[in-house]
């Protein structure tokens, strides 16, 4: 099973970011896939997620009304857009996958993690 991150880079402070999270080895029909980050010197902390048998999504309230998270079943593939993006969301996004079908904010309920993708905010 492979977790595969992608779409980092450099963002303009008030800009747009795009995340993918591929998968291979298995299929996120049932399971709850999430984004967390972790900036330097802090914890790895919850963005947001979805329930991909009932699209259901939450959110940190530190990103709500900024972010999206949608699922591309033909593709396997988690999406992340986020908007206005803040001095306070760069670090590495980590995507995660759990065979639980209800998104949890807490790390220990994901069983597989995908590699991280770096994101900087820039002036």
């Amino acid at each position: 099973v492979q977790l595969q991150a992608s779409g980092g880079g450099l963002v303009q402070f008030g800009g747009s970011l795009r995340l993918s999270c591929a998968a291979s080895g298995l299929t996120f029909g049932t399971y709850a896939t999430a984004w967390f980050r972790q900036a330097p010197g802090k914890e790895r902390e919850f963005v947001g997620g979805i329930s991909w048998s009932t699209g259901t999504t939450l959110f940190a309230d530190s990103v709500k009304g900024r972010v999206t998270i949608s699922r591309d079943n033909v593709k396997n593939t988690m999406l992340l857009e986020m908007n206005n993006l803040k001095w306070e969301d760069a670090g590495v996004y980590y995507c995660a996958a759990s065979r639980g079908a209800k998104v949890c904010v807490m790390q220990r309920n994901y069983d597989y993690w995908g590699q991280g993708t770096q994101v900087t905010v820039s002036s």
